[in-house]
């Protein structure tokens, strides 16, 4: 299989070039909260115009489940994304169809006009052939740059590339190979820290780390479970009994791998969660049955700190306790701020995301620290539990039954 093609071997001047972003941005009252998806994505639509491409921005936005809903059109993002851009963006209230044809007929080379909603159509999320045809016959290259939507194989996402010569755009570029050497050729030793409530969610991402790192670090409530399981009392912290066996389990096959795992020796406990609740620091021996594990101890920081000098690679998917609420935040702060001043002095390859995960190094102040830091949410979780994501593979394997490789 062949690699994926980046926009160094596209000739776009002159040519229309559909350009899958991810638009899908969260607003309150109408107006945009966060822009940051429209920020990664600019780089690449301005080294697009500036090539002379002309360039036909799609995106889903919302769940309109194939429907017209007027309060999830993309028209706002419109006005927003052309402020980024600092140049007019046009906007077309369809996807396809021939009102698209007649905009995109107006376009000189360098301009940017954004498509309607793509799950205004049915077609877009069942993948539908003829939907993807539709959208194909208004371009003349397929630039893909949402890697955060790459795990569905949609129409826009997965069935144009059928249609069209296909191009990983900058941010899908550079996500890819961040990801690359943080799993498939990192520099060892390897390390993950692996957090959030639930093993049952993240089976398959402890079962595909166990054949990748290391090290394995794990926090949040996903601990207690663990720690549940090896006889040690939590309490009345969130866990899974029905998943002592299967967290058994994984203790021996990283066992069986050479694969480290590090577990709390202390916990912070309170009884209630709540901002500034009184709190005490226990050894994981000594859990009271009325309190409930929130975070995890000085001790165990200091585990966690000490793992992360002897790396060289670290894969950070999870906080380490409830860091929404002080002085439950404390663990995932520190270890973040190390992380960051590792990296920072050229010691430590750091590779994040997942939606708590930004949230909480960018509470640590440390979002702009790490190596990479992916805003994939969903598609992120999937790589990390080894699983093919469509959009990705349609770049490579399209390329090369198309001959275009």
């Amino acid at each position: 299989m062949g690699e994926f093609r980046t926009l160094d071997s596209a000739d776009v001047r002159g040519k229309r070039v559909l350009l899958r972003a991810d638009l899908n941005v969260p607003m309150h009252d109408g107006a945009i909260t966060d822009t940051s998806r429209l920020e990664r994505v600019a780089p690449t639509i301005r080294e697009l115009a500036d090539k002379g491409a002309k360039v036909i921005v799609m995106s889903h936005f919302a769940r309109p489940k194939g429907q017209v809903v007027p309060e999830m059109s993309l028209a706002p993002v419109g006005k927003k994304l052309g402020e980024i851009l600092g140049k007019p963006v046009s906007f077309v209230n369809n996807c396809v169809g021939p009102d698209v044809t007649k905009a995109v007929d107006g376009l000189k080379d360098g301009d940017v006009l954004l498509l309607e909603n793509t799950r205004f159509h049915k077609g877009e999320e069942a993948n539908d052939k003829d939907f993807a045809k539709a959208l194909a016959a208004n371009g003349d290259l397929y630039v893909d740059d949402a890697f955060s939507a790459a795990h569905r194989a949609h129409a826009s996402t997965e069935g144009i590339a059928h249609f069209l010569p296909a191009f990983a755009g900058r941010l899908m570029e550079a996500e890819l190979g961040a990801l690359s050497a943080a799993l498939e050729h990192p520099e060892r030793p390897v390390g993950a820290i692996i957090g959030g409530s639930k093993i049952s969610t993240k089976l398959d991402l402890l079962g595909n780390m166990l054949n990748k790192v290391d090290v394995l670090i794990i926090g949040g409530a996903m601990a207690n479970t663990f720690l549940a399981a090896e006889g040690y009392n939590v309490g009345k912290s969130l866990q899974e009994p029905d998943m002592h066996q299967t967290a058994r389990d994984i203790m021996k096959k990283a066992k069986e791998k050479g694969c480290e795992i590090i577990l709390p020796v202390d916990v912070v406990v309170a009884r209630e969660f709540k901002p500034n609740a009184q709190y005490e620091v226990v050894a994981i021996d000594a859990v009271p049955d009325d309190m409930m594990i929130l975070d995890v101890g000085p001790r165990s920081v200091e585990n966690i700190i000490k793992a992360l000098g002897k790396l060289k690679t670290l894969v950070w998917n999870g906080p380490l306790g409830a860091f929404e609420v002080p002085p439950f935040d404390t663990a995932t702060v520190e270890v973040a701020r190390v992380a960051a001043r590792l990296t920072k002095e050229g010691k430590l390859i750091t590779v994040a995301g997942g939606g708590d995960t930004v949230s909480a190094l960018r509470h640590a102040g440390v979002a702009n620290d790490m190596t990479y830091l992916s805003t994939a949410g969903g598609a992120f979780l999937e790589w990390l539990e080894g699983k093919a994501l469509p959009g990705v593979t349609v770049l490579r394997e399209v390329g090369d039954s198309l001959g275009l490789g």
